[in-house]
């Protein structure tokens, strides 16, 4: 289950473009607050604890916080390339001859990293498949613009949706991860909070909040806290 909610999040995305061309975008915009509430919920209420608790002093706790920077610092880096497609900032006016390249693999770096930690939370896997779902919608939105093949749109968008069950699957099977969860946990929490906290802001005009989104942001974070009592870690 864990692998194939992110999975099918996309797909479902991605379907939703393609076959009913969603006009109104208050209603992602909606979505996209509450997926960055719930998402940053679920990293400071659960990932965060965890991975200092796993610290044995002072010292592994300093390295810990380095490494969420590295994280943040290494998103930015992607998004240098990606043009913020990760929490939906593209533009109609970005537009490719030819397949972007480089979107394309920062995105898929950027997903495949977020499935790492979802080997040991369960709960995480709702909020990663909650997030990359109005993602999957606006990327295809804009991807269906552009002069891009139907073909290669979908060829994308398939190898998008596996990225993140594939890397789940690593954390699984991997030696490395054990002996690297800690930092590994560190960095993708980086990513994860800069990806939050930019989809709350950006998810809002001129950075002011309305009713709507304020009250999508207090669910996301209520529903993030009763979802991770319940939710069993997966070993």
């Amino acid at each position: 289950m864990i692998c194939i909610l992110p999975l099918l999040s996309v797909l479902i995305g991605y379907a939703i473009a393609l076959f009913f061309t969603p006009k109104k975008k208050n209603y992602l915009k909606l979505l996209m607050a509450f997926s960055g509430s719930f998402l940053l919920s679920l990293t400071v209420m659960h990932l965060l604890p965890e991975v200092y608790h796993s610290a044995e002093d002072s010292h592994e706790q300093s390295a810990v916080g380095i490494f969420i920077m590295l994280g943040i610092l290494f998103q930015i880096i992607l998004e240098f390339f990606s043009k913020g497609a990760e929490h939906g900032h593209v533009h109609s006016h970005d537009t490719f001859e030819k397949t972007p390249w480089l979107l394309f693999i920062s995105l898929c770096i950027h997903a495949y990293l977020e499935g790492f930690p979802v080997s040991n939370h369960a709960d995480l896997a709702w909020g990663i498949a909650i997030h990359h779902l109005p993602i999957a919608v606006i990327l295809t939105s804009f991807f269906l613009n552009t002069k891009l093949r139907k073909t290669a749109i979908f060829i994308f968008m398939i190898v998008f949706a596996l990225m993140t069950p594939l890397g789940t699957l690593t954390a699984n099977y991997a030696i490395f991860f054990d002996e690297y969860h800690a930092q590994i946990t560190a960095v993708v929490i980086g990513i994860l909070f800069h990806i939050s906290s930019s989809i709350i802001f950006e998810s809002s005009e001129n950075h002011k909040f309305n009713l709507a989104k304020l009250s999508m942001i207090a669910i996301g974070i209520v529903l993030a806290y009763f979802l991770g009592i319940d939710a069993p870690h997966v070993h």
